[in-house]
């Protein structure tokens, strides 16, 4: 039987949480259909002191969620165009999630290959257009199937099996945040 990761997965450490989310199943609920990926890549962000958070400007509308109950979506829009999956981590009240940012395909190739006109999945933007992820899923239970969107427990990648490395898209951000090592990507063979 597989296993949703629960709550308290979630509320550890963000750190933590980023690198064991590498090799889990994020599973999604399309009109009917089960699609579903390993996560291959993930990105932490901390707290407000995090000047690449979201929250690093204090409780917002937008960010209100990664103030919430951990194992929760923060999915948001970006550029005016593309939508980002986050998992809420910590404690509620602790602004902390991770961004997926990659998965390898295992369920609903088809379906996802027409979403995606044939393109791949590596990068978050191209995850939540390949499995229909929008504001209707920002808040929603990642520890509820009932939400149509949770991770699975997966086999969890090794450690020889992961790649650390600064995040991505940070062009602004001031150092030390620009740098840290929170990007966390399953190696490619």
């Amino acid at each position: 039987m597989v296993k949703i990761l629960s709550q308290a997965f979630y509320a550890r450490p963000t750190l933590t949480v980023a690198r064991e989310l590498i090799g889990r199943r994020l599973v999604r609920i399309l009109d009917g259909l089960r699609l579903a990926g390993i996560i291959t890549e993930a990105e932490a962000y901390v707290g407000e002191e995090d000047l690449g958070c979201h929250a690093r400007s204090g409780k917002t509308k937008r960010n209100a969620v990664m103030y919430g109950r951990p194992g929760h979506a923060y999915v948001y829009f970006t550029y005016g165009m593309h939508w980002m999956l986050n998992a809420v981590t910590e404690r509620e009240g602790f602004p902390a999630a991770v961004l997926i940012r990659a998965m390898e395909v295992v369920e609903g190739a088809d379906v996802i290959s027409a979403r995606r006109k044939g393109r791949d999945t590596h990068g978050p933007a191209k995850l939540t257009q390949a499995l229909g992820i929008d504001a209707t899923l920002n808040g929603a239970s990642l520890c509820d199937p009932l939400s149509g969107l949770w991770i699975e427990e997966g086999t969890p990648a090794a450690d020889s099996d992961i790649i650390t490395a600064p995040r991505v898209g940070l062009y602004t951000v001031p150092e030390p945040w620009k740098s840290v090592p929170w990007r966390f990507q399953m190696r490619r063979r």
